[in-house]
């Protein structure tokens, strides 16, 4: 138990959820104050339960038992079904009498981090609800009880109900990386029960992540992946992150489909049979994706870059489908509206196996751009957010531009755009680049390094 509140660190407690390096700002004493905190929160707003799971990090089994402990301790009801992905987690708030859920897990930071994601009442926490727990802790407003703790296995129910909603015309091969991460526990057989063939790449969970970072975002965590896609002749290769609820995908020529080209090929197949359905995207992605949806008689909204806040605008919006350039793809048609890789993987599959063409056909439909993926350029969480106000105050990027600051500063020119903004959840400011050609990218390029270097320049730059 923590000896006073102001041992915690407020650093964990981040935009879209609570992350730290554990035996740092982040152990078993802070797990337990969270748990207090969550269950007390949960239980005045009338829940009476509330779903426990963990993903396959090293720190999680004693950081589980802490959470767990803490949250009995408020007098609030537990159900822990134990290492699952992230998206398990929110499915067993679906289906367990309870809407309310708090998942254990570093989701793709390095090994030494944990941290938990938390929705209350079917509402993602984030922002100010994020705040409001850690005075809780600070204020030791903690309902006081002695909870039941019971266990669920989900993994069946889930992997049944995705079963039960996708149908594959026919055998595709498939390559699947889960880089270490808990996906590994249920995607490579659901992928198969679904009649795929799958060669298995990195599927043992292994909270060491000894063969790559389980991020996808990042190209280089796709290198094993293209390789074995391209030696097996696969007709695709998915990739996981740490906690199964963001995909990558690559093509049989090797080719990596980011997240918003993805979103593309989704939304048009739920116009399909849904036509003026909302899709919601985040300032990262495609000019495409608005064109494209609005051609195909959909509405696309922008909205801040965030799973928590994403999933938040969905259910705002009624939107049928939302994701963000990460990864996080959320459908709300035939699901739950939350953000699960695992089930984003079927319905691709769904969608190729249906389509009669192969995949590099199918994706050469989807508007393609030069474009840069995610590039991050170091900078500490002390000083990120006012180097931002200071770029947004000083932006000048002529009469053509368009600027855009509801997350970070979005520029946009007739021939494609360029974003700054800061991660919430890592040390770094994340900047990304779309143009029509390879000149206009340049061009972009060279305003956008003009800008940060007259502000700093000691900038080490990625582009």
């Amino acid at each position: 138990m923590l000896q006073h509140p102001h041992d915690i660190s407020p650093t964990i407690f981040r935009a879209y959820d609570i992350r730290g390096v554990v035996g740092e700002t982040l152990n078993t004493d802070v797990i337990y104050a969270i748990g207090q905190a969550f269950g007390s929160e949960a239980l005045d707003q009338g829940e009476t339960s509330v779903v426990v799971a963990r993903d396959g990090r090293l720190s999680g089994p004693a950081l589980s038992k802490a959470l767990i402990n803490g949250l009995l301790s408020t007098g609030i009801h537990v159900i822990n079904i134990g290492r699952v992905p992230t998206p398990v987690l929110y499915f067993a708030t679906h289906v367990l009498g309870t809407t309310s859920g708090i998942m254990l897990t570093g989701s793709h930071n390095p090994v030494d981090h944990n941290g938990v994601k938390m929705v209350i009442k079917g509402r993602a926490i984030y922002g100010d609800d994020i705040l409001m727990l850690y005075q809780r802790i600070q204020e030791r407003k903690f309902c006081i009880g002695q909870g039941l703790l019971t266990h669920e296995e989900m993994l069946t129910r889930y992997e049944e109900r995705i079963l039960s909603d996708v149908q594959l015309k026919k055998k595709l091969t498939v390559v699947m990386d889960c880089g270490n991460g808990v996906a590994g526990v249920i995607a490579p057989q659901l992928i198969k029960h679904l009649g795929a063939d799958v060669h298995e790449l990195f599927c043992e969970v292994d909270g060491n992540f000894p063969n790559h970072h389980p991020d996808p975002s990042q190209e280089e965590n796709l290198s094993d992946l293209i390789q074995m896609v391209i030696r097996k002749k696969a007709d695709l290769g998915l990739a996981f992150d740490g906690d199964g609820d963001r995909l990558g995908v690559v093509t049989a020529a090797g080719d990596v489909i980011w997240p918003d080209r993805q979103l593309i090929l989704f939304a048009l197949d739920i116009l399909k049979t849904n036509p003026n359905a909302k899709v919601i995207y985040d300032v990262k992605s495609t000019r495409y994706l608005a064109e494209v949806v609005h051609k195909n008689g959909g509405q696309a909204m922008m909205c801040k870059t965030g799973h928590s806040i994403v999933k938040a605008k969905i259910k705002e919006e009624q939107a049928a489908i939302g994701g963000e350039m990460s990864g996080h793809i959320f459908f709300n048609d035939r699901w739950y509206g939350f953000d699960d890789a695992i089930y984003t993987a079927a319905r691709l599959l769904e969608i190729i196996a249906n389509d009669g063409r192969d995949v590099a056909s199918i994706f050469a439909d989807i508007p393609n751009s030069c474009s840069t993926p995610e590039l991050k350029i170091s900078m500490e969480d002390e000083e990120k957010f006012a180097f931002m106000e200071r770029l947004i105050a000083s932006a000048d990027f002529g009469e053509d531009a368009i600027l855009n600051t509801m997350d970070g500063l979005r520029v946009d020119f007739s021939y494609g755009w360029g974003l700054v903004r800061c991660s919430n959840t890592t040390p770094y400011l994340i900047v990304r680049f779309e143009a029509d050609d390879e000149s206009g990218l340049a061009m972009i390029k060279a305003k956008f390094r003009k800008h940060l270097l007259e502000l700093d320049s000691r900038l080490k730059l990625p582009f």
